[in-house]
């Protein structure tokens, strides 16, 4: 079975350029494996409401964007220590931080585009 996905650098390009089309800032926390790693984006809006966001494999093969942490994210000191334990247990994880305007909808169109 071939995997038809985007390698990941390819993808982390195309979501920074989308969110900077749209006015936002968007910065590469943590570099994982440049074809299949595995991609996190913590959304932020105008610097607060923290959200993380994972795509996840579903039952169907699709990937779809999921919440992370569903609480939120209170402060930076415990998003950072969160993505230190993820990538030390699979450093392919990509990290991308976005500053944008209505992050929710930002993720629903990304989930469109998949």
């Amino acid at each position: 079975m071939s995997d038809s996905r985007l390698p990941a650098h390819l993808e982390i390009g195309a979501i920074r350029r989308l969110i900077e089309a749209q006015g936002g800032f968007a910065s590469v926390l943590f570099k994982g494996e440049r074809d299949a790693g595995t991609i996190m984006l913590l959304t932020i809006e105008n610097g607060t409401s923290a959200q993380l966001y994972e795509r996840m494999p579903q039952m169907d093969g699709s990937r779809q964007w999921t919440l992370s942490l569903p609480k939120g994210i209170e402060t930076y000191k415990e998003f950072s220590e969160y993505c230190r334990k993820r990538h030390a247990s699979d450093p392919d994880l990509w990290v991308l931080e976005a500053d944008i305007a209505d992050p929710a909808r930002f993720i629903e169109s990304l989930s469109a585009l998949s």
